[in-house]
């Protein structure tokens, strides 16, 4: 029997993780991967509130520009209640705005609530703001429209909004100048 060997194993001199070690490691792991994920999570909650920002500017700038657009083509400017088919002044502002569009169409934009409305030739208010988007101020100040003066007409929209609530919430404020195109001095 010389072929055969025989390997004795001492069973000293291999060892293994103890159970203290094993519970040790364990822990140290856990504690890791909670402030992993609470990072993580707080991460995936920015991306979320960046996207609907997002998603509220660009409503807001779509209402802004379209607004913009009709006024900048428009004429006989008349900021808030009264006669609408005369143009009138409006240094202090309104929430009120109407005006005649290209196509000869009465136009008036309005602050409703929390929303600016709109309405084509008397048919009825449509909002055109998303309603996760709060506006809290709307004015119209109305500069030139009046036919007795040399002043080309021109119309400053401000808008003071916000969107979300508590620690979430984000504040806006845009401002723009919309001047007549047709030249009426």
């Amino acid at each position: 029997m010389k072929n055969l060997q025989f390997t004795i194993y001492n069973f000293q001199k291999i060892r293994g993780f103890t159970l203290m070690e094993l519970l040790i490691a364990i822990s140290v792991f856990a504690v890791i991967m909670t402030l992993s994920m609470g990072s993580i999570v707080g991460v995936f909650d920015a991306n979320r509130k960046s996207r609907s920002l997002k998603t509220v500017m660009n409503n807001l700038n779509l209402a802004v520009e379209s607004m913009s657009k009709e006024m900048r083509f428009g004429e006989n400017y008349h900021c808030g209640s009264g006669t609408i088919t005369v143009p009138q002044n409006c240094p202090s502002g309104d929430t009120l705005m109407s005006f005649l569009s290209s196509e000869g169409e009465q136009i008036t934009y309005r602050l409703s609530g929390a929303s600016i409305e709109k309405e084509v030739n008397g048919g009825g208010f449509v909002p055109v703001t998303a309603p996760e988007l709060v506006i809290d101020n709307l004015a119209f100040y109305t500069l030139g429209a009046g036919t007795s003066n040399t002043l080309q007409p021109k119309v400053v929209i401000n808008i003071k909004s916000h969107a979300g609530s508590g620690k979430g919430r984000s504040d806006f404020t845009i401002e723009t100048l919309v001047s007549q195109r047709t030249l009426d001095i």
